[in-house]
């Protein structure tokens, strides 16, 4: 039973300590969302975070620090787009996708901290732009030239902070630790939706959310499903001589999963789809005729439901593929599996290997992408037929996904370390 399971892992104390070590760096994620920047008008900003769509949508994602204008909050944006932008630039740069991919922890290490690095201007060009756009709007107070460049300058620390406690999570914690900090910014929403709800409770509205909560469901269910499907490929090993002895000589499986890519997808084209609509709302007020009027256009083109569900659907389809040839390597699994003697029956080692897991990872992923993109896409149709605009955190799909593959993704590495000291204890 799960309750047995439970108790299994606040038995053994290595394990305890690391997800009391989660939750401690949680709470404080959560006090740091809280610390406003100084010479701000609350009123003011929750009045138009509620009637600012892309804010809102923006603000959900970061747990609701924008809405605050508290230190941290650019959230991990910054980060994301700065490991989005070194990942990109491996297909420009060899020298960079060969030290990525063929120079091990040490090469990833180098990457890892280029993608820091370049946080830092991303952070404080992101902090600059968001508060002209807050003073232009009239939710800060003028600030001079050595409050404005202190505010950056917090704002910055406070997105460093962040990446900082997100790689303590992945290090010394349990699950991926940019990946929680997101999923706990979102999860931070559900209690007021549910005092929302509470609020403005209707009950001809009762069919509505009960079919509502019913797609959610299957959604849900689908996610997991697909989150754990995968296609196993067959794998021999040649029987070997030594001495006496007989090594080799068994068969297993290569599993591939249907979506090996995991929730990334699901942040990167957030993070892409997210940017247009900041700097159109920086350059509306422009006194450039053009440019306002090109920012006015591109802030209705993402207006439009179907504009937006679109581009959404196809840059998840899209980073879907991207991310899984950045991270998942056919040849390097050819070349493994042919140094150790494993082969796959009826494919020749090496080369037609290599072609043959490529054909197989490809042809799956074509479903895992269009699955992954009409999941974004579907909760928004969900909305405009039951006409449920409440529970916000599952807006686009995209918070949803993120939820269910966090859960998923941490509690297989939780069974991973059960697993492990069950085998140490035997």
């Amino acid at each position: 039973m799960w309750y047995q399971k439970l108790a299994l892992i606040f038995k053994d104390r290595q394990l305890r300590n690391k997800i009391l070590f989660v939750l401690f760096v949680l709470a404080v994620f959560r006090l740091a969302a809280n610390i406003p920047i100084p010479g701000i008008d609350l009123t003011k900003i929750k009045e138009f975070f509620a009637q600012n769509q892309f804010f809102g949508l923006l603000n959900l994602f970061v747990g609701g620090t924008m809405s605050r204008l508290s230190i941290v909050m650019l959230g991990l944006g910054p980060y994301i787009t700065a490991i989005i932008v070194i990942q990109l630039l491996t297909m420009v740069f060899p020298k960079l996708e060969k030290m990525y991919k063929e120079e091990g922890e040490e090469g990833r290490r180098r990457f890892n901290q280029y993608g820091r690095i370049l946080t830092v201007p991303l952070a404080a060009l992101q902090a600059y732009a968001m508060l002209t756009l807050f003073r232009k709007q009239g939710l800060i107070s003028g600030l001079s030239p050595i409050q404005l460049t202190a505010s950056i300058i917090t704002i910055t620390g406070g997105a460093l902070f962040l990446m900082w406690l997100g790689e303590l999570i992945s290090e010394k914690g349990i699950g991926n630790g940019v990946s929680i900090l997101i999923f706990a910014g979102i999860v931070a929403r559900t209690p007021s939706e549910i005092f929302r709800i509470a609020a403005n409770w209707d009950p001809s509205q009762i069919p509505s959310i009960v079919a509502f909560f019913a797609v959610s469901f299957v959604i849900i269910y689908s996610v997991v499903l697909v989150n754990e499907g995968k296609r196993n490929i067959p794998v021999s090993f040649a029987k070997r001589v030594k001495g006496n002895k007989v090594y080799g000589g068994t068969s297993t499986s290569l599993p591939i999963m249907i979506n090996p890519a995991g929730v990334m997808p699901i942040i990167f084209a957030l993070s892409i789809i997210l940017f247009p609509q900041m700097i159109s709302n920086y350059f509306a007020h422009s006194s450039n005729s053009f440019i306002a009027k090109l920012s006015l256009q591109i802030s209705n083109f993402f207006q439009n439901g179907w504009a937006y569900g679109i581009t959404y659907f196809i840059l998840v389809f899209l980073f879907t593929y991207f991310y899984t040839a950045v991270t998942f390597d056919p040849k390097a699994i050819s070349n493994n599996l042919q140094k150790m003697g494993g082969f796959v029956p009826g494919i020749r080692p090496g080369e037609s290997t290599r072609i043959f897991i490529h054909k197989i990872l490809y042809r799956i992923l074509f479903i895992g992408a269009t699955f992954l993109g009409g999941v974004a896409i579907m909760p928004n149709i969900v909305q405009g037929i039951t006409g449920i605009q409440t529970f916000s955190f599952i807006v686009g799909g995209t918070a949803l996904l993120i939820i269910v593959s966090v859960v998923l993704d941490t509690w297989r590495q939780i069974k991973a370390q059960m697993e492990m000291r069950e085998y140490e204890t035997f």
